[in-house]
């Protein structure tokens, strides 16, 4: 069904190419929009008076010393709305405060202290008013809040939450937008990474990819044709139920490492700098200092992050798997061995690279999705702001 361009629906179409293209190239000038955009000077100037009226635009100065020619130079107001990025972690709750145009104006961290959802909504409540207090920002201000949490997430229901205690069900999103003065989105946490790896990461401009974090725990954000995929239930990518029915041991989490280097510990005799409780951390400490046992338990790692890797490569044909989380973060010794793995078993192997954003990727990537919201909302929201 076609749908006729009215004038409202042509102006509302021309000031959002006009405002697309000032936050791609400011400063810039309107015959520079006009060129870019394919839209005359005449239309260009009312969509400019349009979004100056509303405060989405200002004018400014050129970038160096060149030429102006008497030309005008407009750039995004970065100040009409503010976003919060949120990650709450079993040890800790991760925050950022940033302008429409993504610049950081606050970042703090806290400590969660009690991993449960009371403890949880204190401390985020703490945070939020922290974060404004230290930009200097009103609630008023605030566009909206993403929050990454460690649990499968389906409208406001969270699910298949272990690491805090009571977070599950639907009323700790309730609870959240009691305590809070703006509207929460809550999102997994690994979906965000994922995200945050395509806006500012080493996914950028990869349509197809997935991120997986392991750690103490396994997650999987899936991102296909640009766009998560969360699937029927909003559980794709929960890969701890990859091994259901499987009698051999996969998996590849903290917990499995520290297992396993007990267990050939024990067994072989061998000799070895390793000592009980044979955390991850000393594992890969001593296998980069030529432990041979150590790297008997990283190669046996490399082999379960591949049987892992491998059913997403063969379902969705992903260009890109990005490793993440405290153990994925040891690429020196993993990488090579999973990439050379993958070669072997698949026709089509995915490039694997580890995490460029490390401990940020949740945060970035709740930004990232709180930013589009904002500036949906700031264009449309602009005849109100305008007559307001």
């Amino acid at each position: 069904m076609s749908v006729r361009a009215t004038p409202p629906l042509l102006k509302d179409m021309n000031e959002r190419t006009v405002l697309e293209a000032i936050r791609a190239a400011a400063p810039i000038s309107r015959a520079e929009i006009s060129r870019r955009v394919g839209i005359s000077k005449p239309t260009v100037s009312l969509a400019l008076q349009s979004l100056l009226d509303a405060g989405l635009v200002r004018e400014t100065e050129p970038d160096g010393d060149g030429p102006r020619y008497g030309a005008t130079f407009f750039e995004p107001v970065a100040e009409a709305a503010y976003v919060l990025g949120l990650d709450l972690g079993a040890r800790f709750v991760r925050g950022a405060l940033a302008d429409l145009e993504g610049e950081i104006r606050a970042r703090q961290d806290v400590d969660l202290g009690r991993p449960d959802a009371a403890t949880a909504l204190a401390q985020i409540e703490r945070l939020t008013s922290s974060l404004l207090a230290a930009a200097g920002i009103g609630p008023d201000a605030v566009d909206g809040i993403v929050l990454g949490v460690p649990g499968a997430v389906q409208g406001r229901e969270i699910r298949l939450a272990t690491n805090v205690a009571g977070l599950e069900g639907e009323s700790f999103a309730d609870a959240l937008a009691t305590r809070l003065a703006f509207p929460v989105t809550i999102e997994n946490d690994i979906n965000l990474a994922a995200l945050g790896e395509q806006a500012r990461g080493v996914a950028r401009g990869v349509a197809d990819f997935a991120f997986i974090s392991i750690g103490t725990g396994l997650g999987t954000g899936l991102v296909l044709r640009g766009e998560l995929h969360r699937g029927h239930h909003g559980t794709a990518g929960e890969l701890d139920y990859f091994r259901a029915g499987i009698a051999e041991e996969l998996d590849p989490c903290a917990g499995a490492v520290t297992a396993y280097a007990r267990e050939l510990a024990e067994a072989s005799g061998a000799s070895t700098a390793l000592e009980p409780p044979y955390e991850p951390r000393e594992v890969f400490a001593a296998a980069r200092a030529g432990d041979q046992l150590a790297r008997a338990v990283v190669a046996e790692e490399a082999r379960r992050i591949a049987l892992h890797v491998a059913p997403i490569a063969s379902v969705a044909d992903v260009r890109l798997v990005v490793l993440g989380g405290g153990i994925g973060a040891n690429g020196d010794l993993l990488h090579d061995r999973v990439r050379a793995l993958l070669a072997e078993w698949l026709p089509y192997p995915p490039r694997v690279e580890g995490s460029s954003l490390g401990d940020a990727a949740v945060l970035t990537g709740a930004l990232s999705v709180a930013l589009r919201a904002a500036r949906e909302n700031v264009f449309v929201n602009r005849n109100f702001r305008t007559n307001s």
